[in-house]
């Protein structure tokens, strides 16, 4: 596919009408959703209960910035009756890790603890692992108090920026890796034969089992299950896909999933971004590609070339990854995953087929040219992932020249490599921050200030025994 110079690129990008496509790419905003609501929900509801007759119970939830469900359980009678909505606290998305509100920036009321409006997200009724003949799962989404989308919600920051691509034409598609350990809480470790192994050890081949059917009856696109380098890492692998929203939904269920069906086995499914000292740390990487109107992929180009759309792309990214690392790296365990000692980055900028590179471009036939972002850590929230993703990639389209992308791409900026100069650099990005959202901002900075004021409090076990 030719493709414009790039002065009629940018007017292209800039100026292109907006044009939504059939369903086939339709990444429904909130909403649509809710307009839908009304027709969809109830159908869903009487096609789930034929299939699970004997449910008794739904766990409905939201999930915080952190990616953790937040919910309660409800009689799965009242089922129907959700469609009109039920009531959370605003403050969910000011918690912690474990649960507790933090103090809020100053103005804000999210201390207050005000409720909000909630309504199902339609597609998302799902067994629990748990006992799945008897409990159901159900995504909710939280309204402002004057009907709009809240600002704070991962999912709707992430709805937001998706937008701007659809507007003109543009369709991101999207297919994540998510690794973590495997650990077992009382049997003796099995040892592995290494990355891609054949024969899973048999310790691990019933979980394996059990999380496939699981994800199956979940309608989790789990298309693989890989064995990595290290004794009881694995990645999964999900199959690619032009509903980006729906596909970071995935991400966290099928985590959530994950760590269930390992407790049933007497494992825990560990998702730290670097959760053991000597060994590999745990990665969220998304492959990520761009899709036109009519389903062609725009970075089509002959393998070890970049066509002038990926290039711009590439460039936005390289461009905000310094500000990036902030929500790529959500705590001060992540930082330990990307770099290699106090002063040594563990991953580069870009480069082809490269594992070490931030930005990799893996092999692949002409039409299915693609980015492999890979800095995010698996403990990471998939919506703010991606959202800051593609903002590296709108930023590359709507401000980069040849010059810009041959200097970022030449000499990329280096990464900050702790929390703290991280956070300085996100807060010092205006094109990011404007895109994920003013309030967002400031309450993200804030919690992750508040987590590492924390975090440097605490005198360590090490500290006392070199004191002595």
């Amino acid at each position: 596919m030719k493709l414009p110079s790039m002065k009629n690129l940018r007017a292209l990008f800039s100026f292109s009408p907006v044009c939504w496509p059939a369903d086939r790419y339709s990444d429904l905003t909130l909403a649509t959703r809710i307009a839908d609501l009304s027709q969809d929900y109830p159908g869903e509801i009487r096609d789930y209960l034929a299939q699970y007759p004997a449910t008794r119970h739904v766990d409905i939830y939201l999930t915080d910035i952190h990616g953790t469900f937040r919910g309660k359980r409800v009689s799965v009678e009242s089922l129907f009756s959700l469609a009109r909505g039920c009531y959370f606290p605003q403050s969910v998305y000011a918690m912690d890790r474990e649960g507790k509100v933090l103090s809020q920036p100053e103005g804000d009321n999210l201390s207050d603890e005000p409720d909000m409006l909630c309504l199902p997200v339609p597609g998302t009724l799902r067994p629990c692992a748990h006992d799945p003949q008897h409990n159901a799962q159900l995504l909710l989404t939280m309204q402002a108090p004057d009907g709009s989308a809240h600002a704070l919600e991962p999912r709707v920051i992430l709805e937001k920026v998706l937008h701007t691509f659809h507007r003109h034409g543009l369709y991101p598609v999207v297919a994540p890796e998510i690794e973590f350990y495997l650990v077992a809480k009382t049997a003796t470790p099995t040892r592995g034969q290494g990355c891609y192994q054949m024969a899973v050890p048999s310790a691990h081949g019933a979980f394996i089992e059990a999380l496939e059917t699981m994800a199956a009856a979940q309608r989790l696109p789990l298309s693989g299950i890989v064995c990595e380098a290290e004794d009881g890492q694995f990645e999964l692998n999900l199959r690619h896909s032009h509903r980006v929203v729906d596909i970071c939904e995935n991400v966290l269920a099928l985590r959530r999933l994950t760590s269930t069906v390992a407790e049933q086995f007497g494992y825990q499914a560990n998702f730290m971004a670097k959760p053991f000292t000597q060994l590999a740390g745990n990665g969220l990487h998304f492959h990520v590609s761009l899709n036109d109107i009519h389903g062609n992929n725009v970075f089509a180009s002959p393998a070890d070339e970049l066509n002038e759309m990926a290039r711009l792309c590439l460039a936005g990214m390289l461009h905000l990854m310094p500000a990036s690392v902030a929500v790529m790296a959500p705590g001060v365990n992540a930082f330990r995953r990307l770099r290699k000692t106090l002063s040594e980055p563990l991953f580069n900028s870009w480069g082809f087929n490269k594992r070490s590179a931030a930005l990799r471009i893996p092999c692949s036939g002409e039409g299915d040219r693609r980015i492999e972002y890979r800095l995010a850590g698996a403990d990471a929230n998939p919506y703010l992932v991606m959202a800051t993703i593609l903002t590296g990639m709108l930023y590359g389209l709507e401000n980069m020249d040849d010059e810009a992308i041959a200097r970022v791409t030449r000499t990329p900026p280096p990464l900050p490599l702790f929390q703290q100069a991280a956070l300085d650099a996100f807060a010092q990005e205006p094109y990011l921050t404007a895109h994920l959202g003013e309030i967002f901002t400031r309450h993200w900075t804030h919690s992750r200030l508040s987590e590492l004021a924390w975090f440097e409090s605490i005198v360590t076990r090490e500290e006392s025994a070199l004191a002595c």
